[in-house]
């Protein structure tokens, strides 16, 4: 059978062959009555086409049939949790199991806990905007419209708290770096440096990914504490860019050069919502004079958010982002004339609107990414209806916009898409 027949034959059967509701419940509690275990999930069926051709991809963007199973089981006094997806993938024609979480908690101190084992990791104070939040994102992902959750990608690692009265320390130490899922041509197309256009499924990228445990490895660290309402945070981290930003002549592949980040971030309410300020500095530990250009320079980013309500049901946000290339003469005079050169400052302003309806089961969504600076952008519209409880269906755009190829959301432009799903949950 052609994979991709299967794969639309799962999917049919995703949706179909789910059991009453009476029955499900039924499983469920015997499953927490005879063996402990707190079960919830979902099947979901979701597809989606490109609004325009793009000769470097298929015309569909996305076609998923999805089953989730998530457990909880108390071990003692800890609690070891699971979360997994099977899911048949139409577009790149693969069935696959995702392990998203598979980690025990524990408390062996009064102010201490510890999380083992895979999880999705996230701190931070920007809104789909990461500084100090270097875990591992899914790009892939989030353009081809699955649920936001997905932009978070897992890891393995351990997580160790404290908590005083002074602050509260966070350590993430993972053994293996594995980084972002990043546009690599494989479903999105993107613009290639080397050949100086847009390509696709046909030039992808390779990387030389770390691979040796216990040396190719991250730790992440914050340290916050809450002073009469004002959340006040400092981070650091030290691994590797997320995504490939360095390339090397003599394997000829793209690679993660290392990274160190140190920031700090203010949240608190003001004027009657509530407002956010975050820093980092990426100090980009082999190309820190800039002058190196098959690496990414080091760079300051800031943001600015503010968010509050604006009417009954109806919420808001904005944000402004910066980021400075440091050492920027040295970062222009690497380039080859033909080359495009970033700006050394590049702004990007984004809105966030939400409004509930109908007893709040119809959610209507707008994020909107803009660039002044390269005059791209990326919009985000997006609704979900809860049919009863159980059912749910939704759907959206991923919308790309720029004047020139090369920046980072006009790069994109082809891959502008329409979507839609259906979830049963359990």
């Amino acid at each position: 059978m052609n994979k991709t027949l299967f794969a639309g034959f799962i999917c049919i059967w995703l949706i179909s062959l789910h059991i009453s509701e009476a029955d499900a419940a039924g499983l469920i509690d015997n499953l927490y009555d005879n063996y402990g275990l707190e079960v919830a999930g979902f099947e979901e069926l979701a597809g989606g086409v490109r609004l325009q051709s793009d000769g470097e991809e298929k015309q569909i963007s996305i076609f998923d049939a999805r089953i989730r199973l998530e457990a909880t089981r108390e071990i003692g006094e800890a609690l070891l949790n699971f979360k997994g997806d099977l899911l048949a993938d139409g577009v790149t024609e693969t069935i696959e199991l995702q392990l998203r979480e598979l980690n025990l908690i524990a408390s062996p101190l009064d102010n201490m806990d510890i999380k083992l084992g895979r999880a999705v990791f996230t701190w931070g104070t920007g809104d789909l905007l990461f500084i100090n939040d270097t875990f591992a994102k899914d790009w892939q992902s989030f353009f081809i419209g699955r649920d936001e959750e997905y932009l978070k990608y897992p890891g393995n690692g351990i997580k160790i708290s404290f908590f005083s009265d002074f602050a509260n320390l966070d350590l993430i130490y993972s053994p293996l770096f594995e980084g972002s899922r990043f546009i690599s041509g494989e479903r999105l197309s993107y613009y290639n440096a080397g050949a100086e256009k847009i390509v696709g499924r046909n030039l992808q990228v390779t990387t030389n990914e770390p691979n040796r445990w216990f040396k190719d490895d991250e730790l992440h660290g914050r340290l916050s504490k809450n002073i009469h309402g004002v959340e006040l945070a400092l981070y650091g981290y030290s691994g590797f860019w997320q995504e490939p930003e360095g390339y090397s002549g003599m394997r000829k592949k793209n690679y993660f050069p290392k990274l160190n980040v140190w920031g700090g971030s203010i949240r608190t309410a003001i004027l009657g919502g509530i407002g956010n300020v975050e820093i980092g500095y990426y100090d980009s530990t082999e190309n820190r004079n800039s002058d190196n250009p098959f690496i990414r320079p080091g760079e300051i980013r800031w943001l600015m958010g503010f968010e509050r309500e604006l009417a009954r049901e109806l919420t808001g946000s904005v944000q402004y982002y910066m980021e400075s290339i440091r050492h920027y003469d040295n970062y222009r005079q690497t380039l080859s004339l033909e080359a495009p050169a970033r700006e050394k400052n590049t702004g990007t302003v984004t809105l966030r609107l939400t409004k509930l309806l109908l007893d709040q089961n119809l959610n209507l969504s707008l994020f909107i990414y803009y660039s002044p600076d390269r005059n791209d952008g990326y919009a985000r519209p997006k609704f979900s209806y809860k049919l009863t409880d159980n059912w749910l269906i939704d759907g959206g755009f991923n919308l790309f916009w720029g004047e020139d190829d090369f920046t980072f959301w006009g790069q994109f432009q082809k891959n502008t898409n329409v979507y839609a799903g259906l979830r049963y949950s359990f």
